[in-house]
């Protein structure tokens, strides 16, 4: 089984277009989001539809939940990304599950050999599992989690490491990486290892262009900031 993993599309559709077009070329038998899909982007609302279209299975995010949480703080971007999606994208972002469990083919039922999606850790949608932090403080976060490799984004970085047995997997992001390279990526996981998961990048070109032009004539509030913060991918 293969299955694709991205992270963080933040509303911009176009660079969520490329990497499914991407994702199609390839042997995939699902794909799954791990949050972060609508606030922060032009398209928030085709972002949405984009998902339903190809049958794409998602966790929440962080700032999924702003958006649907009627006790989170209320800013410029939050509104407007709420007033885009409307009713009917709000309930789906609060439908969402806090992760996703895929067994491996060998398991026979053993949670310890699951793929295991989440935002930014199994416990919260909130704190990093940054790779500068300390195994043992990696271990604080992960708390019991035994599931045998764990794909998670939020930070916006790509970086994997290998904690008591437990492989990590950062799958950064789709919409605005962080990490200086600008292209959207996502990682395919495979369980054609009998000892686990195997794992791989793929990177696709960022449509800039097309992303600045929506940005701009769709009236996204204070867009020159946003494409400033995008173009530079920190």
């Amino acid at each position: 089984m293969n299955i694709a993993v991205m992270s963080d599309i933040h509303g911009f559709a176009p660079a969520f277009e490329a990497v499914l077009a991407d994702i199609h070329t390839q042997n995939v038998d699902r794909i799954i989001v791990a949050g972060d899909l609508c606030e922060g982007g032009p398209e928030p609302a085709r972002v949405v539809e984009l998902i339903r279209e190809h049958d794409v299975r998602c966790v929440y995010g962080n700032t999924d939940e702003d958006l649907y949480s009627s006790d989170a703080a209320t800013s410029r971007i939050i509104q407007w990304t709420r007033e885009q999606l409307g009713p009917d994208g709000l309930a789906y972002l609060s439908s969402l599950p806090f992760s996703l469990r895929i067994p491996h083919r060998t398991g026979n039922g053993d949670p310890a050999t699951d793929l295991l999606v989440v935002h930014a850790n199994p416990v919260d949608v909130n704190r990093h599992l940054s790779p500068h932090l300390s195994d043992r403080e990696v271990r604080e976060i992960i708390g019991d989690e035994t599931a045998k490799t764990i794909a998670f984004g939020h930070l916006h970085v790509a970086f994997e490491r290998v904690v008591d047995g437990t492989t990590l997997v950062d799958v950064s992001a789709v919409g605005n990486p962080r990490d200086g390279d600008l292209r959207p990526r996502y990682v395919i996981f495979s369980d054609n290892r009998d000892d686990g998961w195997s794992h791989r990048y793929r990177y696709v070109d960022y449509p800039l262009e097309e992303t600045r032009r929506l940005m701009e004539q769709i009236g996204m509030p204070d867009w020159r900031a946003a494409y400033a913060r995008l173009e530079s991918a920190h």
